[in-house]
């Protein structure tokens, strides 16, 4: 998806803001909220203390004590929402010139300036599982992150979070779409989907070889120390259960495949990455421990998806698979909160189940279940406060919390775009062929950089249009 370009000081001004947040560190008192837990069903006026950018106490009539206080009233409280497959703010997602690529690290890209994090703030998305695109049979390492937008890059990264990596089955890897190549260029293996399975196993088979000459090392059972591999050092944590495998594919023939391939070396796969089959055989993945990660009406865009159904959602977590909902999409993840209610409609999934499945479950799926995905005591304060129920179309964020400072924040937002249609006004007066006061030529303003490069930083970046 190719991206709008905003200039530099439209950049400034947005990290300004964040950065203005960033310093309201301190005690919040959200007063007489409706709040939606995704664990103990819904609070009718409930008061939430945030301390330490932990959530303190939840209740009614709570002292403030010297808290900043929010007055919720009319107004729904849910936990921040997690998208479980996202490519945002990551400057390079494929390194396709390989089948295996489980060195690479998507934490080496990563651009805390890319406005689609403020985008998916202003959409009340807190966290995200950044993942490689789908390349590779197996990608680079993955990163789970919240969302500090106008913070250091280093902030953004949850520092407990179980490492995870990315695979891909399907037309993606085996490179469907590449008909042609150049002059003596020789096809990359794998070009069928038996060749990508295929690249997997021996790929773990070369794993679990090389983690035996470590283990027969540090028994003393040899003198020299292995060469590392950092190829294969990402795999040999698959097989310890230290990190998580995170599985694009469609088809519901090639998951089944993966499931087996995963017990055959003795992991559990962390998820199944769009399953839009899933439905197909849920009940293994549940005997499995697997999760799926879903889209719930996105299909039929190829071959592939043509079989997926909108019931899906409903499907897996009936059989008690742990379903989450994801965007794939700078553009989807500013509406995650619909998707969700779409489970309702297709199905009838119970309302907290539909919320848990852009929050809890998600977190879960990634690990980080102990400090975020609900709305508890002790849990990190990722907060969204909408203006009315997060199911409405008619519903808007009004701001969004990470650890209890302020990230997102509709008034400031609209205070700023005065700032953004000066900016304009000044681009759209400037006189491209005046020479500076330095003299010699002057800089030419390329003319699709003046006309409506801000229209998308107003009402667009609020989430639901």
């Amino acid at each position: 998806m190719k991206r709008r370009t905003i200039s530099l000081l439209a950049v400034c001004v947005l990290l300004a803001a964040a950065f203005s947040a960033a310093g309201q560190q301190g005690d919040v008192l959200i007063k007489n909220a409706t709040v939606m837990t995704a664990t103990r069903g819904t609070l009718e006026n409930t008061d939430i203390l945030i301390r330490g950018g932990k959530i303190a106490r939840i209740g009614r009539n709570i002292d403030a004590g010297g808290a900043r206080v929010i007055d919720a009233t009319g107004k729904f409280v849910t936990p921040g929402i997690i998208d479980a497959h996202s490519h945002a703010m990551i400057s390079a997602i494929n390194e396709g010139t390989l089948s295996v690529t489980s060195m690479t690290r998507i934490e080496d890209v990563l651009d805390p300036t890319d406005i689609s994090i403020y985008r998916a703030l202003a959409g009340g998305v807190t966290g995200a599982l950044l993942l490689h695109g789908s390349a590779n049979a197996i990608g680079g390492q993955s990163s789970s992150v919240k969302f500090k937008y106008g913070r250091p890059v280093e902030e953004f990264l949850i520092p407990d979070a179980p490492p995870g990596i990315k695979f891909a089955m399907g037309e993606n890897p085996k490179r469907s779409s590449q008909t042609s190549f150049g002059q003596g260029q020789t096809p990359r293996y794998p070009r069928t989907r038996m060749g990508v399975i295929e690249t997997m196993r021996d790929a773990f088979v070369r794993a679990r070889d090389y983690k035996q000459t470590w283990d027969d090392y540090r028994a003393k059972k040899t003198r020299v120390m292995p060469r590392r591999d950092l190829e294969l050092e990402p795999l040999v944590e698959i097989l310890e259960g230290k990190r998580k495998v995170h599985a694009h594919g469609y088809r519901s023939d090639e998951q089944l495949n993966l499931l087996a391939l995963a017990e055959e070396f003795g992991f559990t796969i962390g998820t199944l990455q769009h399953g839009l089959e899933a439905y197909k055989f849920a009940r293994e993945i549940a005997k499995h421990g697997a999760g799926v990660s879903i889209f719930v009406d996105s299909w039929s865009y190829k071959l592939e998806a043509y079989d997926a159904i909108p019931y899906n959602a409903y499907i897996l977590w009936k059989n008690g698979v742990n379903v989450s909902i994801n965007s794939d999409s700078d553009e989807r993840i500013r509406r995650l909160n619909l998707d969700a209610a779409k489970t309702m409609k297709y199905g009838g999934v119970p309302e907290q189940d539909a919320l848990r499945m852009i929050t809890l479950n998600p977190a879960m799926q990634l690990g980080i279940d102990k400090r975020t995905g609900s709305i508890d005591v002790n849990k990190d304060a990722d907060i969204v406060i909408w203006t009315g129920h997060p199911f409405s179309p008619y519903s808007r964020v009004e701001t969004t919390m990470i650890e209890g400072v302020v990230y997102f924040d509709r008034n400031d937002d609209r205070a700023k775009r005065e700032l953004l249609a000066k900016e304009r006004e000044q681009l759209e007066k400037m006189d491209v062929n005046a020479a500076p006061a330095s003299g010699g030529a002057a800089p030419r303003v390329p003319r699709e950089r003046l006309s409506g490069e801000h229209d998308h930083l107003a009402d667009v970046v609020g989430g639901n249009r």
